[in-house]
């Protein structure tokens, strides 16, 4: 019976330690979506988030030699300055809606590590008569018909 106690009480040391382990590595990953309006009503600095907005026009100031982004989220009640060291997806632009992921800073910004560009939904193919659709063909040697 003796080593059935231990077995048991080793066993369940095991189950405790990889079921805290478990539980810890979810809740420092989890990262919340939040839009400006909710991040402005209470940030708290150093937690992980992402921030869906659209890009605020006239906002978006690249420097090249440092590469440093910095950009205005908006969700139409509420604009949250955003900055970012890096390159910004090629879908990236003002007017166009954007998630990024990072976390709020002390000094009042959000702090970007990942940019994700968002795309419309909806997919239109080039029609016969625009010039974008002739260019397309000229450039992959097809003949367009006309």
């Amino acid at each position: 019976m003796n080593k059935r106690a231990k077995f048991l009480a080793g066993g369940a040391l095991i189950a405790a330690a990889l079921a805290y382990m478990i539980y810890a590595g979810v809740t420092q990953s989890a990262v919340y979506f939040v839009t400006p309006s909710e991040i402005q009503a209470g940030p708290v600095s150093g937690k992980a988030y992402r921030l869906g907005g659209l890009v605020a026009r006239g906002s978006v100031k690249w420097e090249p030699r440092t590469l440093d982004l910095t950009f205005t989220l908006t969700d139409g009640k509420a604009s949250v300055p955003v900055r970012h060291k890096g390159t910004a997806p090629d879908l990236f632009g003002e007017g166009r809606g954007a998630v990024v992921e990072g976390r709020w800073s002390p000094e009042g910004y959000f702090t970007a590590t990942l940019i994700l560009a968002k795309h419309s939904e909806e997919y239109r193919a080039p029609h016969d008569g625009e010039t974008g659709y002739r260019e397309l063909m000229k450039s992959l040697g097809k003949k367009t018909g006309s």
